[in-house]
C-alpha cells in the first residue's frame, strides 16, 4: 500500500505533537474487502455472483491479511464445511426457496457463541478445546435458519476477559493476540477483539460479537466499526458461553449501521428458552433467600429490608420483546427534530476523544437534532454503586459457566466448573498463565451461590443505578430520545505485560441496566479512529439505529483500515 511517512490529520493543531507514521505493511495484489450485505444481496439475487464464490473471496481475504501480511490474527478457526455449506445454498438460490434476505452472506461469529458442528468453542481457552459443544447456540441457529453461511470463529479476549484484573484485550491461550488493523501496535480492544477487527478488516460484511460491559461497542471504537449491543433478552443468549446472566447479550459488528440493522435483524428473535427473554429472573431456590414480589417494594435493596424485591430483566413499555425490521429505520433524515442528551459527565477521559464529540456535537445540530446539552444520569455522581459491579459478575460467572458446561459438552467432559478450569490453567501455566493471572476467577470461586442475600442486592443496587436513576432519569427528565457520549479514546499501544491501558469508557450504565447501545466511528485522530455512541431505554434500538444511520450518512468518516505497523513520536515530544 507503499509508505504512509505524512503526518497524523491533527498534527497540525497548535501544541499537538506530530506522529510520523512507519511504512504500511505491504499488501500486493490484496484481494478486496468484503462487499456490503446491499451489494451482495443484490448480486446473488442478479445472479452476478454465487454464494460458493462470496465465500471463496473471503476466504482468500482472511488468507492474505490473517495469518500473512499485517498478520491481524482474528480469526481463531475457520469452518471446514463453508463451502459445501454454500453449495447448498446455492442450489436454494438457484431453485428460488432462498430463507430470506440474509441468504448467502458469510458471518463470522465470536469464540464463545456454541455450535454444533465441527468447529471447536473455546472462549479462547485451551481448557475447552476438544470438548466440541454437542447443539447449536439459538444465536448459530437463527443464522442458519437464515441461510447465512457461518465461515468461522473469531479470536477474543480469553473467557471475555472476565479471567483477570489485568490482561491485554484480544489476547487468548488458544488464540493469540489480535492486532488492530489501523496501527498493528495498538490495542483492538475486547472482548470481541477478532469480531471487530475481521469486519474493519473487510474480511466480512458482518460479525457477532458478545458484551457483558464494552465487549462489542468498545473493540468497535478502536476498529472503527458500527456495533450494535442490544437490550437484554432481544437475542437469545442460549449456548454462548456466559459471564452475566443479567448483563450479556449478543450483537452485530459490522462496517455500517446499514448492515449492522440486516443482521440484526436475523438475531432479534425471541427464545423461550432463555429466561431474559421470557421475562422470568431466575429465583434463587432457597427458601431462605428467596425474595418476594410485592407491587410496592422498594426498588433498591436498603439495610432494614429482609425480603427483598426480586431483580428484573428489561421490560418493554408494552411488554413482551418487540419485533421490528430494524432495515426500515434506517432513515436519512432521522436526526430532524429528535432531542438528543449530551452526557458530559462520561466525557474528559481522552481530549482526542473529546475533540471528535465536539465535532459530532455541531454535525447532529446542523442535522436538525434539538442537542440539550448538558444532561446527567443523577447516578453518575453517586459512585456506591460500583463497587458492586464486579462482585455480581463473579457471583453469575460461577453459576452460569456450571450451567452452560452441563448443557453444551460432551457427557463426562473433564471441565465442569468454573474450579475445574482454574486447576487446568495451574497446570497449563506456560500456555495460560505466561502473561495474566485469574485473579477474577479466583475471586469468582469462592463466592456463594444466587441464593446469596448479598447477591441479590448488589444486583438490585446496580440495577437501579443503571435504569431508575440512571439512564430512565435522564432520558425522561429531559424528554429525550437518546443519549450520546464517546465511545472510548484512541487505541492505545499493545502491552503483554501490563496490560490494556485503559482510557476510558461509557458502556457501564447501560451494561448495568440491561439497555442497548449502538456506536460508530464519529472522526480519527492519528490514524486511530474515534467512536460516538447512542445510549437508550430498554428495547429503543429502533430509535437508536434511526439516529445512528441519519448521522452516519452526515458525516461519512470511515476509512479503510491502512495496517501500519505503528508510529513514532519524535524525541523532543
Amino acid at each position: 500500500m507503499g509508505s504512509a511517512a505524512a503526518a497524523a490529520s491533527s498534527g497540525a493543531r497548535s501544541g499537538r505533537t506530530t506522529l510520523t507514521y512507519q511504512e504500511a505493511t505491504p499488501t500486493p495484489d490484496l484481494p478486496p474487502p468484503s462487499p456490503s450485505v446491499a451489494e451482495l444481496q443484490e448480486a446473488l439475487s442478479n445472479g452476478e455472483t454465487t454464494v460458493r464464490e462470496v465465500v471463496e473471496a473471503a476466504l482468500a481475504r482472511i488468507d492474505a491479511l490473517d495469518q500473512q501480511g499485517p498478520a491481524l490474527n482474528a480469526v481463531i478457526e475457520l469452518n471446514p464445511d463453508a463451502l459445501s455449506i454454500a453449495d447448498e445454498l446455492d442450489v436454494e438460490l438457484a431453485d428460488g426457496a432462498t430463507r430470506g434476505p440474509m441468504h448467502g452472506i458469510p458471518v463470522l461469529i465470536k469464540d464463545n457463541i456454541a455450535t454444533g458442528d465441527q468447529m471447536e468453542t473455546t472462549a479462547g481457552s485451551l481448557a475447552l478445546v476438544g470438548l466440541r459443544a454437542h447443539t447449536d447456540s439459538g444465536v448459530a441457529r437463527q443464522l442458519r435458519d437464515a441461510g447465512m453461511v457461518i465461515l468461522g470463529k473469531t479470536n477474543l479476549s480469553e473467557w471475555a476477559n472476565i479471567r483477570s484484573f489485568y490482561a491485554s484485550s484480544g489476547w487468548s491461550g488458544r488464540g493469540g493476540q489480535t492486532l488492530n488493523p489501523h496501527h498493528l501496535d495498538r490495542n483492538p480492544s475486547g472482548s470481541s477483539a477478532g469480531s471487530g477487527v475481521a469486519t474493519a478488516a473487510g474480511y466480512v460484511a458482518v460479525a457477532i460479537g458478545t458484551e457483558t460491559n464494552g465487549s462489542i461497542v468498545s473493540p468497535a471504537g478502536n476498529c472503527g466499526v458500527v456495533g450494535i449491543k442490544p437490550t437484554v433478552g432481544l437475542v437469545s443468549r442460549v449456548g454462548v458461553i456466559p459471564i452475566s446472566h443479567s448483563q450479556d447479550t449478543i450483537g452485530p459488528m459490522a462496517r455500517s449501521v446499514a448492515d449492522a440493522a440486516a443482521l440484526l435483524n436475523v438475531l432479534a428473535v425471541p427464545d423461550p428458552a432463555d429466561a431474559a427473554s421470557n421475562g422470568e429472573w431466575p429465583v434463587a431456590a432457597s427458601s431462605d433467600a428467596t425474595p418476594v414480589a410485592e407491587p410496592e417494594a422498594t426498588p433498591i435493596a436498603t439495610p432494614e429490608m429482609t425480603i427483598l424485591p426480586i431483580p428484573s430483566y428489561p421490560q418493554h413499555p408494552e411488554g413482551g420483546i418487540p419485533i421490528v425490521d430494524y432495515v426500515a429505520a434506517l432513515d436519512p433524515t432521522g436526526l430532524q427534530g429528535a432531542r438528543i442528551g449530551v452526557l458530559r459527565g462520561m466525557t474528559g477521559f481522552s481530549p482526542d476523544a473529546d475533540a471528535v464529540f465536539e465535532e459530532a456535537i455541531v454535525a447532529l445540530r446542523e442535522a436538525g437534532a434539538e442537542i440539550i446539552d448538558p444532561v446527567e444520569a443523577p447516578s453518575e455522581s453517586d459512585s456506591e454503586w460500583g463497587a458492586d459491579t464486579l462482585p455480581v459478575l463473579e457471583w453469575e460467572l460461577k453459576a452460569g459457566l456450571a450451567e452452560y458446561f452441563a448443557g453444551f459438552l460432551p457427557d463426562g467432559a473433564p471441565i465442569a466448573s468454573l474450579a475445574d478450569v482454574i486447576a487446568f490453567n495451574e497446570e497449563h501455566a506456560d500456555e495460560e498463565l505466561q502473561y495474566f493471572d485469574q485473579g477474577i476467577f479466583m475471586n469468582a470461586d469462592a463466592r456463594g451461590g444466587l441464593d446469596d442475600p448479598e447477591y441479590q442486592a448488589a444486583v438490585l443496587r446496580i440495577q437501579y443505578a443503571g435504569r431508575d436513576n440512571g439512564i430512565d432519569a435522564a432520558l425522561e427528565t429531559n424528554a429525550l430520545d437518546a443519549l450520546i457520549a464517546p465511545t472510548n479514546g484512541p487505541a492505545t499501544k499493545l502491552d503483554l505485560v501490563n496490560g490494556d491501558h485503559w482510557l476510558g469508557g461509557t458502556s457501564t450504565l447501560a451494561a448495568i441496566a440491561g439497555y442497548p447501545l449502538v456506536t460508530l466511528p464519529a472522526g480519527y485522530r492519528h490514524g486511530l479512529p474515534v467512536g460516538i455512541t447512542f445510549m437508550g431505554g430498554a428495547f429503543s434500538e429502533e430509535t437508536l439505529i434511526r439516529l445512528a444511520y441519519a448521522f452516519e450518512q452526515l458525516v461519512q468518516v470511515w476509512r479503510e483500515p491502512a495496517f501500519l505497523p505503528g508510529a513514532v513520536i519524535p524525541p523532543d515530544a
